[in-house]
C-alpha cells in the first residue's frame, strides 16, 4: 500500500467513523515510515474537513460527528508517540489558547485544532466549552499566550466571539493578543466584521494563520 492510499483510508476511516479502519491505517503510517504529521494533516483532518461540513449542510447528524471524532482518537492514540518524539526535538513555536465561547458546548472542531496545533509545535491551552470573556482573557494572562482561538458552532453564540474581543478593548489588551475565530457558521466576513486578526476553516489553516500571525516561516 502506497502512501497516498493510507492517507485515504485515514480520511475515509474518520468520515465513516470506523475505528478499525482508522487504527489499522495509523499503524500502517508507522510500518510505512511516513511522517506522522503529514497523516494528520493530509489524512485524519481532511476527513474531519468533509464530516464538518456535511454536519453543516445536514447530511449527517451528531452521532456521525461523534463516531468521526471517536475514529480520529483511535488514529491519534497510536500516532502520538511518534508525534511526541517529533515534537522533542523542535523548538516551541508559540502558544495558542483555545475555548469554546460562552454558551457554547460543542468542543469536537476545537480539540481538532488543538492536536494539529499542537502536533505542529504549539503550546496549546485548552480551556475547554462554555467560557466568559473574562475567563479567556484571564486564562490568556495567566498562560502569557500569544493567540487566543474563539471557536463556535451555532449561530446564536457567535455574538460571544466580539464580546471577548470588546471586552478585550474595553480592558485596554486587545494590542497584546492576536484573536483568531472558526467553526461551522463563522466566515471570514464574521470575522472582518467583528475586529478579529483571522479566520480558519480548517485545523490545517488553522496552523497557516497561526504561524502568519507570529511570522514563523
Amino acid at each position: 500500500m502506497d502512501n497516498n492510499d493510507i492517507l485515504k483510508d485515514l480520511a475515509n476511516a474518520v468520515i465513516e467513523g470506523d475505528n478499525e479502519l482508522a487504527m489499522s491505517s495509523a499503524k500502517a503510517v508507522l510500518e510505512n515510515n511516513m511522517d506522522p504529521l503529514q497523516a494528520v494533516e493530509e489524512g485524519l483532518s481532511k476527513g474531519m474537513d468533509v464530516i464538518g461540513r456535511q454536519f453543516e449542510s445536514g447530511e449527517v447528524f451528531l452521532p456521525e460527528l461523534l463516531m468521526a471524532a471517536n475514529a480520529f482518537k483511535a488514529a491519534m492514540d497510536i500516532l502520538k508517540p511518534e508525534l511526541e518524539a517529533q515534537k522533542k526535538s523542535t523548538t516551541k513555536m508559540g502558544t495558542v489558547l483555545l475555548g469554546t465561547v460562552k454558551g457554547d458546548l460543542h468542543n469536537i472542531g476545537k480539540n481538532i485544532v488543538a492536536t494539529v496545533l499542537d502536533t505542529n509545535g504549539f503550546e496549546v491551552i485548552d480551556i475547554g466549552i462554555d467560557n466568559s470573556p473574562l475567563t479567556f482573557i484571564e486564562q490568556a494572562e495567566k498562560a502569557q499566550v500569544d493567540i487566543i482561538g474563539l471557536s463556535c458552532l451555532m449561530t446564536t453564540t457567535m455574538p460571544a466571539q466580539r464580546e471577548v474581543i470588546q471586552t478585550l478593548s474595553e480592558m485596554n489588551k486587545r494590542d497584546k493578543y492576536k484573536v483568531i475565530v472558526g467553526g461551522g457558521p463563522v466566515t471570514q466576513e464574521w470575522a472582518d466584521q467583528i475586529g478579529a486578526d483571522g479566520y480558519s476553516e480548517s485545523a490545517v489553516q488553522a496552523v497557516n494563520l497561526v504561524k502568519g500571525l507570529l511570522d514563523i516561516g
